[in-house]
């Protein structure tokens, strides 16, 4: 039974993990950490975990000691302090946060304005993509697991950025996410039910998200080229969920049906991307680990549109750190994973 570690347990990303590990075959969260909730139950901080009998310990490696894997649920500056000394002591470790998603530190301190601190480390480290670093992850001490947006984004268009399908510079991506994308301490004005009820907004715009370096640095090394792309998400009044609708202009005229093909071959052997006939649906996603696509094309602009739906607490988060951490240690990638969406 791998014994697993949560460190930052009390947020949204340490709740869904463990909820997912309270029916993982092979593993079992022998501890995990809050400063918020240190000394209570986990049921104190998700009544949905009532009946666990885990209590949540001071936020400090101590309290994870002799875990095989540990899961990092701590900001970017904490994560870089944490990974160092965990490693040295034979755990395997996934962080959530963006340390480790980036291949250069430069390219970190670009987006995210702040030095990284484990440079050494950051070499060292997988990007948690298995649809394109499967092989990688599988004999990896070290995953930056990737976010929400990003994911649904890169899933989207990798298939037509290997196959050279696209002018990548006249990439445009839309996404919008659930209030849960902004995580469980968001506490401002915008984020009151009154205020996000029935309204939507953009945010990031202009090229500012930082999450827009992460898409083009995955899909960069696909084509094979440098390009830079818009990306503008928007926050929507719905609890979980992410949609990222992408536009592309195409090299040359190609049918729907076609480009496709090009799809389906590309995540043939995925077990958790389906490209749909129709176009997906963020609630048929919803508490999975599943990427829904569908795509069309625009013959009048010559223009390709592919949509993906995801759960970000799912396949954008926990789902997909676990089937990275499945890969890590020899399992299936699909073990405690196979559960279906939550319909209605």
């Amino acid at each position: 039974m791998i014994k697993v570690g949560i460190v930052g347990a009390s947020g949204y990303g340490g709740g869904e993990l463990l909820r997912w590990f309270a029916n993982h075959p092979e593993a079992k969260v022998v501890a995990a950490t809050s400063k918020t909730y240190a000394g209570e139950p986990i049921g104190k901080a998700f009544g949905s975990l009532a009946h666990s009998d885990l209590t949540l310990s001071d936020d400090d490696l101590s309290s994870v000691a002799g875990c095989d894997v540990v899961f990092l649920g701590a900001s970017d500056d904490a994560a870089m302090c944490m990974a160092g000394p965990l490693l040295k002591a034979g755990a395997k470790v996934i962080d959530l946060s963006a340390s480790f998603r980036f291949r250069e530190c430069d390219e970190y301190a670009r987006w995210y304005k702040s030095e990284h601190k484990a440079a050494t480390l950051n070499a060292e480290a997988i990007y948690g993509l298995p649809e394109l670093h499967r092989e990688e992850i599988k004999s990896a001490n070290l995953i930056g697991n990737p976010g929400c947006y990003v994911t649904a984004s890169i899933l989207a268009l990798a298939p037509a950025a290997k196959a050279g399908l696209l002018d990548l510079n006249s990439i445009i991506i839309n996404g919008i996410s659930g209030v849960s994308g902004a995580g469980r301490s968001k506490f401002c004005l915008d984020y009151h039910f009154s205020e996000m009820n029935e309204s939507a907004w953009a945010y990031k715009v202009g090229g500012t998200h930082r999450h827009t370096g992460e898409i083009e640095q995955e899909l960069k090394a696909l084509a094979g080229e440098e390009f830079k792309l818009t990306f503008t998400p928007h926050i929507v009044p719905m609890t979980r969920g992410v949609l990222a609708t992408c536009y592309g202009s195409l090299k040359s005229a190609c049918a729907a049906e076609e480009v496709k093909e090009i799809y389906k071959s590309f995540y043939k052997a995925e077990p958790f991307v389906q490209v749909l006939d129709g176009l997906p649906i963020t609630k048929h996603t919803v508490g999975s680990n599943h990427c829904h696509i569908g795509l069309a094309v625009d013959e009048r602009t010559n223009r390709l549109i592919v949509v993906s739906a995801i759960d970000n607490l799912g396949k954008g988060m926990a789902g997909q750190a676990i089937q990275n951490m499945n890969l890590m240690f020899g399992l299936p990638e699909t073990t405690g994973l196979q559960a279906v969406a939550l319909w209605p």
